[in-house]
């Protein structure tokens, strides 16, 4: 690639015509329903995490001002007392010289205290004995040590991964704000092409960049809708597009960039709306078009379809960020994009 820059530029930047592409609207979704779906605004936690203090492991809940004075000259004997377990409400406090026996993951009382674990002590019967001295909190998980009510769990413009989900319903949060999912419309065009469902014919040849490029989209978080083949009637073609920029967020057309001379795509666009990019150096020739029909970004990439997705990937993926709810940083002139 020697060029990328723009042969044609209307009075609309690169960056203006990005910029008045819609935000997305919002929808509400169950937590199980919105793995790679984008935050529509930041998630904040519903509680303390961990909500109390814990125990993270099995040992002997005790005061640390019982334990300042052990040493291997001074063993400290601790009696056995009672048992916290998870799924408990509350915890026994320990007595002067007492302990109470501790499961991993059962609450513990907030203020200074240790947990000793048994082969940091020597076990007789119903006592044990220490030989050193515990620092506060000592194998005690404290209160909201990994998230705080109200801190911000996730990010507007964040995509949602299986980690996200569990971390949200660690918090109870069953449903979560999310983007909706921008409509592509997605078009073939020519009169040699058929849909790759029929029986082949001589001089034909089959569409699959639609179904490759409706993968794409789905891929990275559009739903696509099939807007058919297209033959090459201006007239036809330009009723359909109308149509199509009514109840989509973004076009996308393959092929027919040029038809006997005429740059058909390209004039479609001048007719309905306003042609941004109307030509990039690529392999195939210039066949990378941009524009914006109302506030519906319109994208034609070639018909041919190594260079119909590599068309898409370099230069769509802009729209659909801002169509998804994705935080981007918007080049100030399509020459900026690398090829």
């Amino acid at each position: 690639m020697n060029d990328s820059s723009p042969l044609i530029k209307a009075q609309l930047t690169f960056a203006e015509a990005i910029k008045q592409i819609p935000t997305p609207g919002k929808e509400t979704v169950a937590l199980e329903n919105a793995l790679h779906r984008i935050c529509a605004c930041d998630i904040l936690a519903a509680m303390d995490s961990p909500p109390y203090p814990r125990a993270i492991v099995e040992g002997f809940l005790v005061n640390i001002a019982d334990t300042l004075k052990a040493s291997e000259k001074n063993p400290i004997n601790f009696s056995i007392g009672p048992t916290v377990n998870p799924g408990d409400t509350t915890c026994p406090l320990p007595k002067v010289g007492s302990s109470v026996q501790t499961v991993t993951g059962a609450i513990v009382p907030q203020g200074d205290y240790a947990i000793v674990r048994p082969w940091d002590a020597t076990i007789k019967a119903d006592t044990f004995e220490i030989t050193r001295a515990f620092s506060p909190g000592f194998f005690i998980e404290s209160q909201a040590c990994e998230h705080s009510q109200g801190e911000v769990l996730l990010k507007k413009g964040q995509r949602i991964s299986p980690e996200n989900i569990g971390l949200l319903a660690s918090q109870g949060i069953s449903e979560i704000e999310v983007c909706k999912k921008p409509e592509v419309s997605v078009f073939a065009s020519g009169d040699e092409v058929i849909p790759h469902t029929q029986a082949f014919q001589a001089g034909k040849i089959y569409d699959c960049n639609s179904i490759m490029l409706s993968a794409e989209i789905q891929r990275i978080g559009g739903s696509p809708f099939t807007a058919g083949i297209q033959g090459d009637n201006f007239d036809s073609f330009k009723s359909a597009l109308a149509d199509a920029c009514k109840r989509s967020q973004l076009i996308l057309i393959a092929g027919g960039t040029a038809i006997g001379g005429r740059d058909f795509i390209s004039d479609m666009i001048r007719e309905l709306g306003e042609l941004i990019i109307d030509g990039v150096q690529m392999k195939s020739g210039r066949p990378l078009i941009m524009g914006l029909i109302g506030n519906t970004p319109v994208v034609g990439v070639a018909g041919h379809p190594p260079e119909a997705l590599r068309g898409f990937r370099l230069f769509a993926p802009i729209a659909m960020d801002i169509l998804c709810g994705r935080e981007v940083a918007l080049p100030q002139d399509p020459g900026q994009i690398s090829l």
